[in-house]
């Protein structure tokens, strides 16, 4: 029977397109007509001609509107039957039509890019002519219905960017026919199911941004027909199973792996075989595989960037001279091939540990454009950035402040802040260097869609509605397919350390909505090199292809970072301000991972060198912070003196309650004795005693703090405050 049907539908599909051409025109039956009124209402069309309701349509494109019509064969006899609806990008804010069932000869079925609500129906599962289903880029919700699983015909199921949740229906592995399953960008949870070992005919399997919970099943390995495989931001954790077995994959994408350490998951890389292998952020340690298989290829792409790959880059990797190389964020060593310093392919080698020839990088004939090299080497206290070595000396004056009108031109905002301009084009691998003191580095490839030769700047064509003075620093925006750094430095000097500040940040819901503008601002703490490193990472969440292909990764339109009090030299916290384009960004969901590695401020006293020789187990606070939670050391929060200075309650931003003991201006104390001080208390480990929560050193500020103190409590003893 399944020869059968697949053989009529075959036959179908030749009587349809051999109507076409003969162009004689027919009403399908009467009761399809009907069928077709009430499932055209139920999605929201309401334009449709059902006079003549059968289109010729001369090829399937993104936007469309037909429906397809052929004779065939039902209850033994032949008549005009609808074969194929097609209403793509229609604007449609209906529901699914459960009244699909009465055109019963129908096999495609496709409703991408509308704005469709409500559940899929399980009369579905009854119409065992189905071939193709496409319901990708609306707002459905709830599971995929078992049913679904008795289409015995069905070889495509795309439900990829909507809302639908749940676990994966077992009896989905009974789809003996299935060739394309794509359940991108949903809430999917629990495991992957063990029925699905079955789904041998499986070509196209895609399960990104999802919340898969397990590892990645080991039965893909019995999948032999695979085509595409992509797993990116899937909850799933590695290890990734043995892929060798796999001779028909050509592209592989798996990303953002939860889970430990791993190996590679191939014992070589044939190049005859790939187009496109990535295997991002998956937790890979070891070398790289030595093992690259000549061969006449189609390769592109090669990405293993973000992983804890160590070693050296192997000899045999002349063999992909001819792919763009992605081996940014790992712990590579030795030095650079020379052929990759002479590619013209796209190729990332920032933040690694090589060892570089400078007299190479100095020739241009020798380095191209093209390559990388931001941070990709140390040498003593010199940062090797592009080409052209190191950064250049910094002048006498060091930077307070740091203004950059991200994608765009030269502009002032409130007639005394002045925007850099930054208009370099970008590219998948690329370093600019800024004659302002800040740099800006871009890793990753827009694959599949048109932008790939395109500057990754995007631009607005329209002033968003709002009343602000900054809102030309709207106008455009830089963005970037995984990994976005500015690099500021020359700046004053202070502490150093990294922050992830946001994770998943969703630009939309962040704005209100869209065409609405959104500022985040964060503390950063401040730095010994005189350095600022803001980055944005795409850890795979949201979709890709909506509004278009290209729509994802992270996207920003300025940067501000000012200090608080340039005039004194006394930093007390600098904010840096990150302004996210509002409507005109596409981009839906933008993971925006950002780590500080400095910020501006300038600490010179002894004190604060000899709090880090310290190596307490303990925080550090900006002076801004403090006076935050004590609301400016107001005399209401003050519950009581001790013997070096008053104490005063504290509320952090996190709810944490504490007090915060003061050096008074007034007190002996001095810097050896505050030093013994918190020694001698982040030493006291008592359950009746509150333990050392942080300190704040700047100026001539020396502060403790407590944690989680009562509010009646008074402080009349000075065991336990707590450095903020």
């Amino acid at each position: 029977m399944f020869l059968v049907r697949l053989l009529l539908a075959s036959t179908v599909m030749m009587v349809c397109f051999a109507t076409f051409a003969s162009g004689a025109f027919k009403l399908p039956v009467d009761e399809e007509v009907q069928a077709l009124s009430v499932i055209f209402n139920t999605l929201g069309k309401k334009d449709w001609n059902f006079s003549d309701p059968c289109t010729q349509p001369t090829a399937v494109t993104a936007v469309m509107a037909a429906v397809t019509c052929s004779n065939c064969v039902v209850n033994g006899n032949e008549s005009y039957r609808v074969v194929g609806i097609f209403l793509k990008r229609q604007n449609l804010s209906g529901t699914l039509p459960p009244d699909l069932v009465k055109l019963p000869c129908l096999q495609d079925f496709d409703l991408s890019g509308n704005y469709l609500n409500g559940s899929i129906s399980l009369a579905w599962g009854s119409m065992q002519q189905l071939v193709n289903i496409s319901l990708l880029g609306n707002r459905l919700t709830g599971p995929i219905p078992r049913d679904l699983a008795d289409i015995k015909t069905l070889k495509s199921l795309t439900v990829e960017f909507n809302q639908l949740s749940g676990n994966l229906p077992p009896e989905l592995g009974n789809m003996s026919s299935i060739e394309r399953l794509l359940l991108s960008s949903n809430y999917f949870t629990g495991e992957l199911p063990p029925s699905f070992a079955n789904l041998t005919s499986l070509k196209y399997f895609r399960i990104n941004d999802n919340l898969f919970s397990g590892q990645i099943p080991s039965y893909i390995q019995n999948w032999k027909n695979l085509n595409a495989l992509s797993i990116q931001a899937s909850g799933l954790k590695g290890p990734i199973p043995s892929l060798d077995l796999l001779k028909s994959l050509s592209d592989l994408r798996i990303s953002d792996l939860n889970g430990s350490d791993v190996t590679f998951p191939l014992k070589n890389i044939n190049v005859s075989q790939w187009i496109v292998l990535i295997l991002r952020n998956c937790n890979l340690t070891g070398p790289l595989p030595d093992q690259i298989l000549p061969g006449r290829t189609d390769f592109q792409i090669l990405d293993l960037s973000f992983n804890g790959l160590s070693g050296e880059i192997p000899s045999n990797f002349t063999e992909l001279q001819t792919v763009n190389i992605y081996l940014a964020g790992n712990l590579l060593t030795g030095p650079i091939p020379a052929w990759m310093l002479k590619s013209r392919k796209a190729i990332d080698l920032s933040f690694n540990n090589f060892t570089i020839d400078k007299s190479e990088l100095s020739s241009s004939s020798t380095c191209q454009n093209r390559i990388n090299l931001f941070k990709s080497s140390l040498m003593g206290n010199e940062t090797i950035v592009s080409c052209s070595g190191s950064l250049p000396d910094c002048p006498q004056n060091r930077q307070y402040k740091l203004h950059i009108n991200c994608g765009g031109g030269k502009v002032t905002i409130n007639e005394t802040t002045v925007f850099d301009a930054d208009k370099d084009p970008g590219g998948p691998s690329n370093f600019f260097l800024a004659q302002e003191y800040w740099s800006s580095s871009s890793t990753g490839q827009l694959i599949d869609d048109a932008h790939l030769n395109k500057d990754f700047i995007l631009s607005n064509l329209s002033k968003l509605s709002m009343n602000t003075p900054d809102a030309e620093l709207y106008m455009t925006a830089r963005f970037s397919p995984l990994s976005l750094t500015y690099y500021a430095f020359c700046l004053v000097n202070g502490n150093y350390r990294g922050e992830r500040v946001l994770k998943d940040f969703d630009i939309v819901k962040a704005a209100g909505g869209v065409r609405k503008p959104n500022i985040q601002s964060f503390n950063a703490v401040v730095v010994t090199n005189g350095t600022l490193e803001i980055r944005f990472y795409w850890a795979g969440k949201g979709t890709t292809d909506i509004p278009s292909k290209g729509d994802y990764g992270p996207l920003i339109s300025a940067i501000s970072v000012d200090s608080d009090d340039e005039a004194s030299g006394m930093s007390i916290g600098a904010v840096v301000g990150i302004l996210v384009a509002g409507a005109f960004v596409i981009i839906l969901f933008v993971v925006a991972i950002l780590w500080w590695k400095g910020c501006l401020g300038h600490r010179s006293s002894a004190t604060d060198h000899d709090l880090r020789d310290l190596d307490l187990k303990t925080g550090t606070f900006t002076l801004r912070q403090i006076k935050t939670a004590t609301n400016n050391f107001d005399a209401a929060n003050k519950i009581g003196e001790g013997g070096f200075g008053p104490v005063y309650k504290g509320l952090m931003s996190d709810g944490t309650m504490m007090a915060v003991k003061q050096l008074s201006s007034k007190s002996k104390q001095g810097n050896r004795e505050f030093l013994n001080e918190i020694g001698m208390i982040s030493a006291l480990q008592h359950p009746h005693l509150v333990k050392l929560y942080g300190c704040c050193v700047e100026g001539n500020q020396l502060l403790l703090g407590q944690k989680n103190i009562s509010c009646n409590w008074i402080g009349q003893q000075d065991i336990g405050f707590v450095l903020v």
